[in-house]
């Protein structure tokens, strides 16, 4: 909704990885070096690391972009606890080749056929595997395995392991020796530092059309910084929710005040909170119990006051939204669109 009051193109702050708002900080830049790097290797395999929603995706994604002129045939799987014959399965099915009901020898004939002709087309294949941590040693096996296929000393399929900070632990593992004598580049992606998150953010806003309405002053950056940790993905759903709160509130500028309370209800929802009690079992807290201490009773009411507190900010919400829905479509049956000053108040 906030997109029309704010005269946005689209939502800036979205969590679908899209390209067409990456943003060029440091630690990015560098990531796309070595993506860059490895495809002129068109060998081995190369690994990026970085924290939950620290921008991995959206990088391949960009590199993706990047690539759609060239002679190149991408893929992107999403790793889970797969075995060996499921992983060649899974890497089979995300470039369309047939694999089900088909056994592991079948599969190899066909990637490998798949590969060959590629090559003789003068195509280059590339895999991305994303959530590499939850690769088994089996299906890592696999993928080394796939790397063997080569045409006069080149290698017919290259890969890129996307993983999460772990992912880096297990690669100096024993039994990962020799996926490691195959990295030929890696890279960590760290959080944005506060000037990196302000350019973000503002680069995400100027994506859509923004025309410096609303504005956000020096402590407003600070506290998103604070609370975000420079992690991407954190900022765009606090962002998401300081703009439908600056909608509902009417609001042209944000400043601390305005970014803390909205921290403030973004920590009574479920995907902030800490459900573990002083058992540290969800749920199974002393006081839950029947016998907590008038401390924990206390905080206890703390909370639910905290809750009610934003049950009742949510309700205008709701109100506003259903209201602008509603007259819109009022609107649309009288063959007419709704009066844009109904978004700018």
């Amino acid at each position: 909704m906030y997109e029309d009051h704010y005269r946005f193109s689209a939502k800036p702050f979205q969590l679908n990885p899209d390209p067409r708002f990456f943003f060029g900080s440091k630690g990015h830049k560098r990531a796309m070096a070595y993506l860059d790097y490895g495809l002129s290797l068109g060998e081995g395999f190369i690994v990026i690391t970085g924290e939950v929603g620290a921008g991995k995706t959206t990088l391949v994604r960009n590199l993706f972009r990047q690539l759609e002129a060239h002679n190149l045939i991408a893929a992107q799987l999403v790793s889970t606890q797969l075995d060996a014959e499921d992983t060649l399965r899974s890497v089979a099915a995300s470039f369309g080749l047939q694999h089900e009901g088909l056994s592991k020898s079948a599969l190899l004939k066909n990637l490998e056929d798949f590969l060959a002709a590629a090559t003789r087309q003068g195509k280059r294949v590339l895999l991305v595997v994303d959530e590499a941590q939850n690769l088994t040693q089996r299906a890592v096996e696999e993928l080394r395995m796939l790397s063997n296929f080569q045409n006069n000393d080149r290698s017919l399929i290259q890969t890129f392991l996307l993983g999460q900070p772990e992912f880096r632990g297990i690669l100096q593992s024993p039994d990962m020796q020799q996926l490691r004598q195959r990295v030929v580049a890696s890279y960590h992606l760290g959080p944005l530092d506060p000037d990196e998150t302000r350019g973000y953010i503002e680069h995400r806003l100027h994506t859509v059309g923004w025309q410096g309405v609303p504005s956000f002053d020096e402590a407003a950056f600070a506290a998103l910084h604070r609370f975000t940790g420079g992690i991407p993905r954190r900022i765009n759903t606090t962002c998401d929710r300081l703009l439908l709160f600056g909608f509902l509130e009417e609001k042209s500028h944000f400043g601390e005040d305005e970014v803390n309370e909205v921290i403030a209800d973004l920590k009574n929802e479920v995907a902030h909170q800490d459900f573990h009690g002083p058992t540290g079992v969800a749920g199974q807290s002393s006081c839950a119990a029947g016998g907590g201490t008038g401390e924990e009773m206390t905080r206890l009411a703390g909370r639910i006051e905290q809750v009610e507190r934003s049950v009742n900010r949510i309700l205008p919400i709701v109100r506003k939204i259903l209201y602008t829905v509603s007259e819109r479509h009022a609107a649309g049956e009288n063959g007419s669109e709704p009066d844009a000053r109904e978004f700018t108040h």
